[in-house]
C-alpha cells in the first residue's frame, strides 16, 4: 500500500515558548501518558478567517492562538480538557473537551456555553474529536478509554436544530473525524484498531455499510484527519508519520524522518496548501507544503445548546 510514496519535508513553525510550559502530574496524564509530568499535549489545530492558528493543550485546560509568525497567546484557560477544536463561521470555538463534553467558547471573552454534556441522560465517555458538514450537523467522536478490549466507542451527530442523535456505538477508540462534502461520508479514525473507517451518510441522515477503508500497521493508530480537494485522506499516525492517501486509498506522500508523536493536523496558509502538524510529547508544531489544497472545514453557526435527550440511537 505505501510503495512508491513521496517523502515530505517539514519546516520548523513555532513551538510553545518555555513560560507557558508547565511540567507537572496531572490526571489525564496518569490515564494517557503512564503518569508522566507533561509540560504540553497539544492538539486540535485549526485557523481563523484572519490566518492564526489555535490549538488546545489538554491536561493544562488551555487554548492558544498562534499568529502567523509564530507568537502565543493564551486565549482562556478553565478547568476542562479540551481537545479537537474547530471555529463556527460567528468566530466561536467549538471543542470536543473530554471532562466536559462540546463546548462553545467565546474567544474574546472565554464564556463557555454547554452544547453536550449527555446523552439521553447517560454520561459521555470523553469525547474526541469533532467536525462540520455544510448544513450545520456537527459530529464528534467520544471515545474514553475505549479499545479492541472495549469497542463502545461512539459517534454523535447534533444538528442546528440541537437534535443529538447516535449513529456509531461499536468503534474500538474513535479519534479523529472528517466530512466529505462531495461524497457525503465521513472518515473515522479507530486508532487502536490502527484503521480508518468510512461511513456513508444517506440522503436522512442515516448511515449504512460502515467499513474500514484504511488498514494501517505500526505506531499507535491514527489520530487527526483532514481531507483535500481531490478527496485525499491526511492521516497523523502517532509513533510513524504523517500519511497522505489518495481518493483510492493509496499512499502518495509521507512526512520525513518518521518517527514523532504527531497527533493532529490542519491545512492552512496561502491556498490552505501548507499542513500543519501538532507534535504533541515536544510541543512543537511543523509545517510542509502539500500536493494538494485542504478543504475549508468550518460550518454554519449553530442554534443554540442541545437537548440532552437523543431522537434515535443506532
Amino acid at each position: 500500500m505505501f510503495h512508491g510514496a513521496i517523502a515530505l519535508q517539514a519546516e520548523p513553525f513555532t513551538s510553545m515558548p518555555g513560560h507557558f510550559r508547565r511540567p507537572i502530574r496531572t490526571a489525564w496524564a496518569d490515564a494517557n501518558c503512564g503518569g508522566a509530568p507533561i509540560d504540553s499535549f497539544l492538539e486540535g489545530p485549526c485557523f481563523d478567517t484572519e490566518g492564526r492558528l489555535y490549538v488546545t493543550d489538554i491536561p493544562h485546560g488551555r487554548i492558544f492562538r498562534i499568529d502567523a509568525g509564530g507568537d502565543w497567546t493564551l486565549v482562556v484557560e478553565y478547568d476542562g480538557w479540551p481537545n479537537g477544536l474547530k471555529i463556527d463561521h460567528d468566530g466561536s470555538l467549538v471543542v470536543a473537551d473530554y471532562r466536559r463534553g462540546i463546548l462553545r467558547i467565546d474567544p474574546a471573552t472565554g464564556a463557555i456555553t454547554p452544547l453536550v454534556d449527555s446523552a439521553h441522560s447517560e454520561g459521555l465517555k470523553g469525547v474526541n474529536d469533532l467536525c462540520f458538514a455544510p448544513n450545520g450537523d456537527l459530529y464528534f467522536t467520544d471515545q474514553g478509554q475505549t479499545g479492541l478490549h472495549d469497542p463502545t466507542g461512539r459517534v454523535y451527530r447534533l444538528t442546528p436544530a440541537g437534535r443529538l442523535e447516535r449513529l456509531l456505538g461499536t468503534l474500538p477508540s474513535p479519534n479523529g473525524i472528517v466530512y466529505v462534502p462531495a461524497l457525503r461520508h465521513l472518515f473515522v479514525a479507530a486508532t487502536r484498531a490502527n484503521a480508518v473507517w468510512r461511513v456513508p451518510v444517506m440522503a436522512d441522515g442515516s448511515i449504512s455499510k460502515a467499513g474500514t477503508w484504511l488498514q494501517l500497521s505500526g505506531g499507535i493508530g491514527p489520530d487527526g484527519l483532514a481531507v483535500d480537494e481531490e478527496g485525499g485522506l491526511v492521516v497523523a499516525h502517532p509513533g510513524l508519520t504523517v500519511w497522505r492517501f489518495d481518493a483510492f486509498g493509496q499512499a502518495t506522500h509521507y512526512l520525513a524522518p518518521r518517527g514523532g508523536h504527531f497527533t493532529n493536523v490542519a491545512f492552512g496558509g496561502p491556498g490552505r496548501r501548507w499542513l500543519y502538524v501538532t507534535e504533541s510529547h515536544s510541543g512543537r508544531i511543523s509545517r510542509v507544503q502539500m500536493p494538494v489544497a485542504g478543504v475549508a472545514v468550518r460550518g454554519p453557526a449553530q442554534s443554540g445548546p442541545a437537548s440532552s435527550e437523543p431522537t434515535s440511537s443506532s
